[in-house]
């Protein structure tokens, strides 16, 4: 499909990677830009259309498919990160919450447009994932379980979505240099750039984005020995 013309959503658009896609959306021609987040007024970019949603909130969502109804590209952005051990910890609530927005919180979203793409000839839908979808580390195994059951929530769709013509894509990074990453001091790829290569890629018509060196290699050393792979992160 083509960005020109195209009526996108974007959850989590207030800000940081979301912000960017919503801003280069319309800088490469979107007609309608539905820029998505739990508080409407937090969207202040020019041009897009502020749509309050909480994607954990299964009738907001289903309000948000009726209210946007000529989407043609979703992008399932929105996610959070509680941090803290699997184990250990007082409780699972951060877990839970990750799993809830990360997981079902995309699931709904995806249920809710499923139908809307069909209706409009199909279009796009992105997940926007991690280099954790495929390997944990220590304080973050919960974000890295809620992002791998989103990586197989989204090969799931792309299979039974096909019939319909819609492209379902998958998309990893390491940390992008936004809020969510900003006590992290290790490299870091702009939002900017991982926006370029996922729309780039929906045009393309490809069904996965690795936007950097380490989810590239990381994605590579899968079929690897288990014990290289996580002795070269730690390293």
């Amino acid at each position: 499909m083509k960005i020109n013309d195209s009526v996108a959503l974007v959850t989590g658009a207030n800000r940081g990677l979301g912000a960017a896609f919503a801003r280069e959306l319309l800088r490469r021609g979107a007609r309608t830009v539905y820029a998505a987040a739990r508080d409407a007024g937090a969207v202040t970019e020019p041009g897009v259309v502020p749509v309050r949603l909480d994607i954990t909130d299964p009738a907001a969502v289903r309000e948000a498919a009726e209210r946007c109804g000529d989407t043609t590209l979703l992008i399932n952005n929105a996610g959070i990160s509680r941090g803290g051990p699997l184990t250990g910890g007082e409780d699972v609530a951060g877990a839970r919450a990750e799993m809830e927005t990360n997981y079902f919180g995309t699931l709904e979203m995806v249920r809710a447009f499923a139908p809307v793409l069909a209706r409009n000839g199909g279009g796009a839908l992105v997940n926007v994932l991690s280099v954790l979808s495929f390997v944990s580390l220590p304080g973050i195994g919960s974000y890295s379980a809620s992002k791998s059951a989103a990586w197989a929530l989204t090969n799931a769709v792309r299979q039974e979505l096909a019939g319909q013509g819609t492209l379902v894509m998958g998309v990893h990074a390491g940390y992008i240099d936004t809020d969510m990453a900003a006590r992290i001091t290790g490299p870091k790829i702009s939002p900017e750039d991982v926006v370029r290569q996922v729309l780039d890629g929906v045009e393309a018509g490809l069904p996965e984005v690795l936007a950097d060196d380490v989810s590239r290699g990381v994605k590579a050393g899968l079929s690897g020995d288990l014990e290289a792979l996580y002795a070269g992160l730690a390293s």
